[in-house]
C-alpha cells in the first residue's frame, strides 16, 4: 500500500508539473540573450541604410548615363559647345523633376498599402506609421542623386572649346564615374567588384555609343 500511495503521489506529482510547465511554458525555454533584439533592430537599421545609399548610388549613375549620352547625341550633330551645355543642362533638370514625380507617387502609392494594411491590423498611429518612407524626402533624394550625376559630365564640357577634346573628356569622365558607381553598388550589395564595375561601364558605353552612332547617322543621311 505504500509502494503504490508514493506510486500515485509521484504520478499526482508528474501531473502538477505537467500542468505547470502547461500553462508557464516561458518558465523553461529560454529563447536567447537578451541582446539578441537589440542585433536585430540594428541589422534591420544598417540594411535601410544600404537601401538608401543603393537608391543614390542607382539615381546619379542614372543622371550621369543620360545626361552624357544626350550631350554626346548632340555633339555628333552640332559641335558648338553652347549647344550641348545647354541640351546637358535641359536634360539634368528634366531628369531631376522626372525622377522626383516618379519616386513621390511611387512612395505614396506603397505608404497607402501599408496605412491600409495597419488600418485593418488596428495599428494605425503606432511606431509602424512613422517608420514609413516619406514621399516628400524620396523626391528630394531621387532628384538629389539624378542631378550629381548628371553634373559631372556637364562640368567636364564646360570650358572646353575644342570639339573633339570636348566629346573625348565627356566620354572619360563618364567612363571613371560609372566606374567608381560600380564599385560602390557591389561593395554596398556584397558582390564581385570587378564584374560589378565591368557591368557599369560597359552599360553606359553603350547608351552613349548607340546615342552618338544614331545621331551622327541622322546627321550624314539629312534627316
Amino acid at each position: 500500500m505504500a509502494m503504490m500511495s508514493s506510486m500515485d503521489g509521484g504520478s499526482n506529482i508528474g501531473k502538477v508539473a505537467a500542468v505547470v510547465d502547461a500553462e508557464n511554458p516561458a518558465t523553461t525555454i529560454v529563447v536567447g540573450p537578451p541582446c539578441a533584439v537589440v542585433d536585430s533592430d540594428s541589422d534591420d537599421d544598417l540594411s535601410q541604410r544600404g537601401n538608401w545609399l543603393r537608391a543614390a548610388v542607382l539615381g546619379a549613375n542614372d543622371g550621369l548615363v543620360s545626361t552624357a549620352s544626350l550631350m554626346l547625341g548632340v555633339g555628333a550633330v552640332k559641335a558648338d559647345a553652347r549647344a550641348m551645355v545647354i541640351s546637358g543642362f535641359a536634360g539634368l533638370l528634366a531628369g531631376a523633376c522626372s525622377m522626383a514625380i516618379g519616386e513621390f507617387v511611387s512612395v505614396c502609392s506603397q505608404r497607402d498599402v501599408e496605412l491600409a494594411r495597419l488600418d485593418r491590423d488596428g495599428k494605425r498611429g503606432g511606431g509602424e506609421e512613422k517608420a514609413l518612407p516619406s514621399p516628400v524626402q524620396a523626391a528630394a533624394a531621387s532628384a538629389l542623386a539624378f542631378s550629381v550625376g548628371a553634373l559631372l559630365p556637364l562640368l567636364a564640357a564646360w570650358f572646353i572649346a575644342d570639339y573633339r577634346l570636348r566629346i573625348g573628356v565627356v566620354a572619360a569622365v563618364a567612363t571613371a564615374t560609372l566606374a567608381a558607381f560600380g564599385c560602390v553598388g557591389a561593395v554596398l550589395g556584397r558582390a564581385p567588384v570587378a564584374r560589378s564595375c565591368a557591368r557599369v561601364v560597359v552599360g553606359g558605353w553603350v547608351a552613349m555609343a548607340v546615342t552618338f552612332g544614331l545621331m551622327r547617322f541622322f546627321k550624314a543621311s539629312g534627316i
